[in-house]
């Protein structure tokens, strides 16, 4: 193999796929990328045998071939060269590398030692637009599980289905003690029902890919997903990410959801974020015990916490308020998690009693966004 790229392009193959590499000691090789090049082309390959990620970029192929060296020190290694043409040669699993003044040899290992990735073959594949993946992600990722003993909980449910004519994908995680739900519009044509469960893991890493995309303005504006029986295979300008998906189901979360309730508050989503900080930095280690007052009369909330050692704080910031008076304990960091989450102005708070479920979403678009959080049962 010899062949020559731009900094720019072999750091950019680099920066997506030496993310993956993972210390085996029963298989080393999955510490290294995959390096091929053919065609004008230098494909970047790297797994940790649950997903696997490809990345194409361009430079000039004198030599064909393929070879695997460690990613990390090689990614180290290239972010240190200037901003030139580096040349690439292999020799037997050894790889010399020179651009300007600096020449190095990185050993690797054989392309024969290096996991098969299979191919993802099948016929439901949908285009999410980028940007509000890339928001929703941030929406729901936080509130997976990281407990394996429900290993459905570990991932996110997506739910391809149609509304009014138009395709949709319904997001939702939980760990249970809180849940997440976010609707966004998919650009291809939706003509039945599908659903998958794909590792955390897997979006987060998707996630991770996109941001490293976030200056560059030729690629594509939809990200594209395909489903084959057990894998999901997600496409975006010249990356792969092939995951495997979780078999078992996902529960029917809807039933938990409140359809009614005692009380609705309106509140200022940065004056709520506040009062609920200052509240926090008094609530009882471990516990995270925040207390909500909603009072209807005068128009406020007010949070409240009180430890033994510490102190006590009330703080509270005005709200419409409809319904009764009502109390809630929650867990201050699920509740600053979710409104953290939104980006409207004013957000609704809306509960039945001390006992059940919470409703938070952003005014106005609650069918955009739902989060459900449990209280603390005293």
């Amino acid at each position: 193999m010899k062949l020559s790229c731009t900094k720019e392009n072999l750091h950019q193959g680099l920066s997506i796929t030496s993310h993956l590499m993972t210390k085996n000691v029963n298989l080393p090789i999955l510490q290294n990328v995959l390096i091929k090049a053919e065609g004008g082309t230098v494909r970047f390959t790297s797994t940790n045998l649950e997903l696997a990620v490809h990345c194409t970029v361009r430079g000039k192929i004198e030599e064909t071939g393929e070879n695997t060296i460690p990613s990390k020190l090689f990614f180290d290694y290239v972010s240190l060269l200037p901003n030139e043409t580096i040349h690439i040669e292999t020799e037997n699993d050894s790889m010399h590398i020179e651009c300007g003044k600096y020449k190095t040899k990185i050993n690797g290992l054989s392309a024969s030692e290096f996991p098969l990735v299979p191919k993802v073959e099948g016929d439901n594949l949908f285009k999410i637009p980028v940007d509000e993946f890339k928001r929703g992600l941030l929406q729901v990722l936080f509130s997976v599980a990281t407990n394996e003993s429900r290993p459905e909980l570990t991932g996110v449910l997506m739910q391809f289905f149609q509304f009014n004519g138009e395709g949709r994908l319904k997001m939702a995680s939980t760990d249970s003690y809180r849940l997440s739900e976010k609707i966004i519009p998919v650009t291809s044509e939706i003509t039945e029902e599908k659903q998958v469960v794909v590792p955390a893991r897997t979006l987060s890493e998707v996630s991770r890919i996109l941001s490293v995309f976030k200056d560059e303005v030729d690629l594509p504006s939809t990200i594209s997903l395909q489903l084959a029986q057990n894998q999901a295979l997600f496409v975006y300008g010249p990356v792969e990410l092939i995951s495997r998906v979780i078999d078992e189901s996902y529960p029917d979360y809807e039933q938990i959801i409140p359809k009614q309730f005692q009380t609705k508050a309106i509140l200022d989503r940065e004056d709520f974020l506040k009062s609920v900080k200052a509240a926090s930095l008094f609530s009882k280690n471990g516990l995270f015990d925040v207390t909500l007052q909603f009072d209807p009369q005068n128009s406020i909330v007010e949070a409240q916490a009180t430890d033994s050692v510490r102190g006590q704080n009330s703080s509270s910031c005005e709200a419409e308020l409809i319904g009764q008076k009502n109390t809630v304990t929650i867990n201050y960091r699920y509740l600053l998690d979710g409104l953290q989450a939104m980006d409207s102005d004013r957000v609704n708070f809306e509960m039945i009693d001390a006992s059940n479920p919470c409703l938070l979403s952003p005014e106005g678009k609650i069918e955009a966004y739902r989060y459900v959080l449990m209280p603390i049962k005293a």
